[in-house]
């Protein structure tokens, strides 16, 4: 992990991914991300929001709600199946959405799995505007280190936490499976800014999500 006064390797990691033709800036804490993303939303912006730990502990929702936006997400309490999935491909038609993201690594490559596809879908096609959360206990140094930070770090207690009875839910650690209920299926590797979508990648120098 990127320690408190390790300014210099993030702003390495800025550099890289600029280099790939996304837009980077790392902040100090999680107050400074959420005022940018409050910044970056403009007026009469639909805001989607991919299924994110990161952006959720940020406490920004709420706060464009307030300021009149509507907000496609599908984690609000009491929604139907049926309204949860309409309510994803809403996301993939905002205005700007927002996501954290499985792994950064340090060469300016985005790694993210998803289990049904509309966050990673959103990500690369469809709002013109994407923000990408990412705390440093993302960073990573290579792809097969990004992989395994996602299998054995991230999907085990995302698994458990959601309630979704997969073995990684109860070993703690990938075991590559076969179950019905795996959330590991869609694998993407953003190597360059898809070119139609202006992705805004912003590193917080303190840990966040999974």
């Amino acid at each position: 992990m990127i320690g408190p006064n390790n300014t210099e390797r993030l702003d390495k990691v800025v550099k890289a991914l600029e280099a790939r033709d996304f837009e980077a800036r790392w902040v100090p804490d999680k107050a400074t991300a959420r005022q940018v993303i409050l910044e970056r939303v403009q007026p009469g912006d639909a805001v989607g929001v991919g299924g994110s730990v990161s952006i959720r502990e940020l406490e920004v929702l709420d706060t464009l709600r307030e300021k009149g936006h509507t907000v496609y997400d599908h984690w609000i309490p009491g929604l139907s199946k049926d309204e949860i999935l309409k309510t994803r491909k809403l996301q993939m038609q905002s205005d700007i959405f927002l996501s954290g993201t499985n792994a950064l690594i340090s060469d300016g490559r985005l790694v993210n799995i998803d289990g049904i596809g509309n966050r990673v879908a959103s990500m690369i096609f469809g709002p013109e505007r994407v923000i990408l959360v990412a705390g440093v206990n993302k960073i990573v140094e290579t792809l097969d280190a990004a992989m395994y930070r996602i299998k054995n770090v991230a999907t085990p207690p995302n698994a458990k936490r959601l309630s979704i009875p997969t073995p990684c839910a109860k070993t703690g650690r990938c075991m590559d499976c076969r179950s019905p209920k795996r959330i590991c299926r869609a694998v993407t590797i953003l190597e360059w800014r898809p070119s139609l979508t202006q992705i805004l990648v912003l590193i917080v120098n303190e840990p966040l999500g999974y």
